[in-house]
This record gives C-alpha cells, sequence and structure tokens, in this order.
C-alpha cells in the first residue's frame, strides 16, 4: 500500500477552488509545453479547454476576494499543492532537462 499521505490543511472553500482551477490550468498547461514531445492535436485540445479554466480559476479568486479574503497564504496553499501532487503537475510545465549527451 502507499504511504498515508498527510491532511490537506484547513481551508475555505474558495481557497479549496483556487487550488483545484490551479492543478487543473497547470494540467492542461502541461500538455500543450511546446518542449515536450506531443501532437499538435492533443495541445490544441488543451489550449482550448484552457481558456475555460482560465476563467475558472479567475471566477474562484473573485469569489475569494469578494468574500473578504484578500491575501494568499502561500505557506497553507503550497502544503496543499503538495498534498494533491502539485509538485509533479506543475513540473510538466517547465522546460525538460537538457537531452543532449
Amino acid at each position: 500500500m502507499p504511504p498515508d499521505l498527510p491532511p490537506l490543511p484547513a481551508l475555505t472553500r474558495a481557497e479549496g477552488e483556487v487550488i483545484d482551477r490551479y492543478l487543473e490550468a497547470a494540467d492542461l498547461l502541461g500538455r500543450v509545453n511546446p518542449a515536450r514531445h506531443g501532437e499538435t492535436y492533443r495541445g490544441l485540445r488543451a489550449a482550448q479547454a484552457l481558456v475555460r479554466k482560465a476563467v475558472e480559476l479567475r471566477d474562484a479568486l473573485e469569489v475569494m476576494h469578494r468574500r473578504g479574503e484578500t491575501e494568499l497564504h502561500g505557506g497553507t496553499l503550497a502544503r496543499a499543492l503538495r498534498v494533491l501532487d502539485g509538485e509533479r503537475r506543475t513540473a510538466r510545465v517547465t522546460l525538460p532537462p537538457d537531452a543532449v549527451g
């Protein structure tokens, strides 16, 4: 069995939405990353979906702001991202290691 993950830190509903939408957008950006091998059609489909996810992320941030949640608590949100495999998911957005050797 895989090891137990640490529990998610306490988040407001809006913070949870921001985290979820951010990771979904990062997943799509990883599929669009032109430095990674893949088909153009897959990238096109991911880019089309990214537009919708960006709107959802914006909406989640607007909800936080309207509720008076005016600050992103980086430490808490970073812990939540790590529990939700954010390091692996966001790594696909960066340039892959140089394959020349």
